[in-house]
């Protein structure tokens, strides 16, 4: 996840009115394509079969409703007529008893409209099966745009197939690999591999953001390493590692936002001497794990030493933390304004899983993060109106705001993981209430896809819980709700999380799926008829909202075991460390 809803790597998007070539082709969304035999991931990987590509089907153009949308959601209405592939959702179908065969089997009930077919699945498909090989199928549809427009750049551009370059370290390739891997896309992962290999090089003169290279790039190598045991990744990792230090070199050991890999030089950014406090407290589960793999002490020393200093600072409230830190002071700035949206979101996450990366061994860290949540209960916390969603809103100088970034909807997913490590039950009740209302933040759109920001009406008399402002309408194939569903199901096996998560999907194919490859961000949630599509996948598209797709529609629970593995912020899953310090070198094999 990134700190940055607005930061300058969002800038030079092509307008609205760009690139019309016609419909389909001009990037405007078609329906998915039929989907592919599924693919059971075993731990060495799939039996890939072959099969013809087969043409998209067209869709019916349905009439949408302007206005409020209704509140219950889309879960009963969405298997119409128009939707490619409907998924039993708990009705009648589902319900309904199961009478054995000739042969005292259980019979399998297809969960697909009558009519349509599956290649491999034909008319009976389980919906497990289903679900995953269309996240494997959205996976294949984003990788060919990638392949044939981007590759080896930072990031696609669907619609004028073309790229974007942020570092210049081909970016989407890194943070997708090990989504590939868990996916048992060998094909896909091997030549990725091959120029992770061959072409990819960090001796270059160019400035990169600290944070960002560290949960995508360094994040991405160490966890593919881990998966493969693939030492090159672990030699690349150890590169971009060291080219990263610099940045610690400042009058306040808080590190400075930017670094040139090529130079060996850090500094702030041109209009400020801060950093975020989400930047410099979300690099260390990384860090740390980088020391246990080369057995060399600076990296965990200076990670440590910024958490070390956060942890004393004053000008917290409840646990709560300001948005900036000062790199040459090292002191807060712009206190009083407290938020778990952009700029300091993951350091609560962090704070968490670094108590559970270092085998719970390390107490500030956990009581840190048992205040923060009791800070945030205490000052963050309200109800809408008029249907009583729990939000998580913001707190300016005493005064409290209804708004909130859907970067929030982490919160629910770091709570279910901390319930499951121990914490208080109470946290897990927070995260279903929470998770209820990230789930909202899509219902009540007209897409089915939530805006980047929504404010809650606390008023009585409200008609609506959600209000959205026009500039704040744009989605960006986040991950952060997925991400929380796929928590809250592996930890209590409630088949709605699947439900949300495919319907999620579904509008994710109706909406933003481009027809010649790739996916692409869009700047109207509100508008079905032109969502008006901005011409750009993230990187985290790949790396982390596809991955917890597929982790939720998975019922396998050693797939990523939650009790082995601790997902980075980039969902990067890294090792959680041995209780025998002779084990500290061992590769995790998943």
């Amino acid at each position: 996840m990134s700190p940055y809803p607005n930061s300058q790597h969002y800038r030079g998007l092509v307008g609205v009115d760009e690139e019309k070539e016609g419909a389909g082709a001009a990037g405007l969304p078609v329906p998915p394509h039929v989907l592919p035999e599924p693919v059971k991931v075993q731990p060495d990987g799939p039996v890939k079969p072959e099969a013809p590509e087969l043409s998209s089907q067209r869709q019916k153009k349905v009439p949408q409703k302007r206005g409020p949308p209704v509140l219950q959601g889309r879960q009963q209405k969405r298997g119409n007529a128009s939707d490619p592939l409907v998924v039993g959702g708990g009705g009648e179908e589902q319900n309904k008893k199961k009478e054995p065969n000739d042969k005292g089997e259980e019979p399998v009930i297809s969960y697909l409209t009558p009519g349509l077919t599956v290649l491999g699945c034909v008319v009976l498909c389980s919906p497990e099966a289903l679900r995953l090989a269309a996240v494997q199928e959205a996976f294949r549809h984003a990788w060919r745009g990638y392949k044939e427009f981007a590759w080896g750049h930072d990031e696609l551009r669907p619609i004028s197939k073309s790229y974007g370059e942020w570092f210049g370290l081909g970016l989407t390739l890194i943070d997708a690999l090990d989504t590939m891997w868990i996916l048992g896309l060998k094909e896909e992962f091997a030549e990725a591999r091959e120029w992770v290999n061959s072409e990819l090089s960090f001796n270059k003169n160019v400035d990169v953001n600290l944070f960002e290279t560290t949960i995508r790039i360094l994040g991405g190598l160490l966890s593919t390493y881990h998966l493969s045991g693939d030492q090159m990744f672990l030699e690349k990792a150890k590169d971009i590692g060291s080219r990263l230090m610099p940045a610690f070199k400042t009058p306040s050991k808080i590190p400075y936002s930017d670094v040139n890999i090529g130079k060996g030089t850090a500094h702030p950014p041109r209009w400020t001497s801060d950093s975020t406090v989400a930047e410099v407290t979300t690099i260390q589960l990384e860090f740390r794990e980088l020391t246990r793999l080369t057995h060399d002490q600076q990296y965990q020393d200076a990670v440590g030493e910024v958490a070390r200093l956060v942890h004393q600072l004053e000008g917290k409230q409840d646990g709560l933390v300001p948005m900036f830190i000062n790199t040459n002071s090292g002191q807060f700035t712009h206190q009083g304004v407290f938020t778990l949206g952009a700029r300091a979101d993951s350091y609560y996450e962090y704070l968490l899983k670094q108590w559970i990366q270092g085998g719970k061994k390390e107490p500030q860290f956990l009581e840190d993060y048992l205040q923060a949540i009791e800070g945030v209960k205490k000052n963050l916390l309200q109800k809408s109106t008029p249907s009583g969603l729990t939000f998580v809103g913001e707190l300016s100088h005493g005064q409290f705001s209804p708004k909130m970034d859907h970067l929030v909807c982490f919160l629910p997913g770091t709570l279910a993981l901390g319930a499951h490590h121990g914490l208080p039950e109470d946290h897990l009740e927070l995260a279903r209430r929470l998770m209820e209302t990230c789930y909202q933040m899509y219902a009540q759109m007209e897409t089915g896809l939530s805006p980047e920001i929504v404010h809650f009406n606390t008023h009585q008399g409200s008609i609506r819980d959600v209000d959205v402002k026009p500039a704040d309408r744009h989605n960006l194939l986040r991950p952060e709700t997925v991400e929380s569903l796929f928590y809250l199901y592996r930890f209590t096996k409630d088949p709605k999380y699947q439900e949300w998560g495919w319907e999620i999907l579904q509008s994710f194919n109706k909406y933003t799926k481009v027809s010649t490859g790739g996916y692409t961000s869009i700047n109207n949630v509100r508008d079905p008829n032109y969502p008006s599509p901005r011409d750009k996948m993230e990187s985290f598209f790949l790396g982390e909202t596809l991955k917890y797709l597929y982790l939720l529609f998975s019922d396998d629970p050693e797939l990523v075991g939650l009790d082995r593995y601790v997902f980075n912020t980039e969902a990067h899953p890294l090792p959680i460390w041995p209780s025998d310090p002779q084990e500290n070198s061992a590769i995790l094999i998943l």
